[in-house]
């Protein structure tokens, strides 16, 4: 089974970081990542926890474990809409339903026009 430090090693590549970036990044003394890597060491709670947040992106499961993606999933839930999709969904629907009130309302106005014309 893999390590945490090689799974490290594959982050610091994906990211395109040299490790002495990667340890200044997440606050460890210089060397912090090759040390571990040859030494082949367990690397701490703590350690871990500052990667994850530095680099949220990336999944704890898979740095812990190995399972899983590197990095979470960046797409998007379609169940959920923004502000902004929500709003343009809601003004196409009003201006739709203006539309058929308006074709109806012309064809009322029509009708009474044509009834007009035929009483006189």
């Amino acid at each position: 089974m893999s390590k945490t430090i090689n799974r490290i090693i594959q982050l610091l590549n994906a990211l395109n970081l040299s490790a002495r970036q990667f340890d200044m990044s997440i606050g460890t003394a210089n060397g912090y990542t090759l040390r571990m890597q040859k030494n082949n060491a367990s690397v701490g709670s703590d350690v871990i926890e500052r990667i994850i947040k530095e680099y949220p992106q990336v999944n704890l499961v898979w740095l812990i474990t190995g399972k899983g993606n590197m990095f979470i999933s960046q797409t998007k839930d379609t169940s959920l809409r923004s502000e902004a999709e929500i709003e343009a969904y809601i003004n196409e629907r009003i201006n739709q339903k203006l539309s058929k009130e308006k074709k109806a309302l012309l064809n009322e106005i029509l009708k009474e026009i044509e009834d007009i014309k035929n009483e006189n």
